[in-house]
This record gives structure tokens, C-alpha cells and sequence, in this order.
């Protein structure tokens, strides 16, 4: 599984709200609920946060195997 808790640290850190990553990026409010909730996103997502943040993949995200999840 693949969270984004990191993607939330970073826009603060960054004084990004979600309203202005929308903007900036086109990512609609529907990816934003999901990102929030950790569900699966396309890769096009993935590369217009990491544009726009100017950041890596392991800046925003964190694989966490499924099975150590919910233990």
C-alpha cells in the first residue's frame, strides 16, 4: 500500500493549500479525496505533484506492505 502522509508535511511545509495545488496542477478535488484517504492514483498524478512541488516520489509518499498495515 502506498500512503501519502508525506504529500500533506510537505504542501504545509511548503505554504501549499489543496486549493492551490488544484490550480496549479489541474488535479481535480476527487484525487485530492483520494490521495487524502491513500487510494490508487495514475501516474500523470504522481508527475504533476512532483512539477509542482518540486519534490521525489519518496517525498510525498511512503510504501508500507499490506500486510504490516493493519496490525
Amino acid at each position: 500500500m502506498i500512503i501519502f502522509n508525506k504529500l500533506w508535511l510537505l504542501m504545509k511545509k511548503k505554504c501549499i493549500s489543496t486549493y492551490q495545488l488544484r490550480e496549479y496542477c489541474g488535479i481535480d478535488s476527487k484525487t485530492i479525496r483520494g490521495l487524502k484517504v491513500n487510494e490508487n492514483i495514475e501516474t500523470k498524478t504522481l508527475n504533476k505533484l512532483w512539477i509542482a512541488l518540486d519534490c521525489k516520489i519518496e517525498d510525498i509518499a511512503t510504501f508500507i506492505n499490506d500486510e504490516n498495515f493493519n496490525k
